[in-house]
């Protein structure tokens, strides 16, 4: 890893970043058949089968995904999701590196290392702001409610939580900066395996975080306290 940033003669500026101490409650969740469901409302979002291209967005949103590194290259790495999905990661001279909490160098980055990677999203290619090696264990009792994309297969309709009973798909502002960093990871560590393409600021200060590459949840739903609360297709 060392030979790889020596050979793009890049300093990497380290960062004191450590979003929300990597502590995020989580409410727990049962799934249910409640009467509001959020759905993705265009035919191209991971609602209806959700592939790693799927896309309900406008453009590039900041957003992350999680998983182990899979292999390294002169421009970034490939990360593997806890779904065996492959997400492209860029690095530039502005990405910072943590591990767990404390400011880390790049050298964090090497194969088979666990990662939580935050950035600007196209897809599942990730340009990376940050990446935390050692990010906050995975909630079982949620993870394992997630749902791995199968192609050609519907995601599934089941709620899980709470769903804010006036949300409708498309609704809200698209969320910037450290805000869409802690909803990102809070979204990732109960729910891993995807990839977050946006999230969303909802009018009674709740957020929608959306996921793809998975079958589901492809709505993540959070307070203000950046507490999952619900999530659904």
């Amino acid at each position: 890893m060392s030979s790889r940033k020596l050979t793009r003669s890049i300093v990497v500026g380290v960062a004191a970043i450590a979003i929300g101490a990597g502590s995020y409650g989580i409410v727990s969740a049962t799934t249910g058949s409640g009467s509001t469901t959020a759905s993705s409302g265009s035919p191209t979002a991971s609602g209806s089968g959700g592939g790693p291209a799927a896309s309900a967005r406008t453009g590039p949103e900041p957003g992350g995904s999680a998983g182990t590194i899979s292999g390294t290259s002169v421009s970034g790495f490939t990360l593997t999701t806890a779904e065996d999905r492959k997400v492209t990661i860029t690095d530039t001279s502005s990405t910072t590196y943590d591990n767990g909490t404390s400011p880390a160098s790049a050298r964090v980055v090497t194969t088979g290392q666990r990662v939580l990677v935050l950035g600007t999203v196209t897809s599942t290619a990730i340009t990376a702001t940050q990446v935390i090696a050692h990010p906050p264990a995975s909630t079982a009792s949620t993870a394992s409610q997630v749902i791995a994309f199968q192609q050609g297969t519907s995601g599934s309709t089941k709620t899980a939580g709470q769903i804010p009973a006036d949300y409708t798909q498309g609704q809200g502002t698209i969320a910037t900066g450290t805000v869409a960093d802690k909803a990102t990871e809070a979204a990732l560590t109960a729910y891993p395996g995807g990839v977050v393409d946006r999230v969303v600021e909802l009018s009674n200060g709740d957020y929608e975080v959306h996921t793809i590459g998975v079958n589901w949840p492809h709505h993540v739903f959070l307070n203000h306290d950046f507490t999952v609360i619900g999530a659904g297709d």
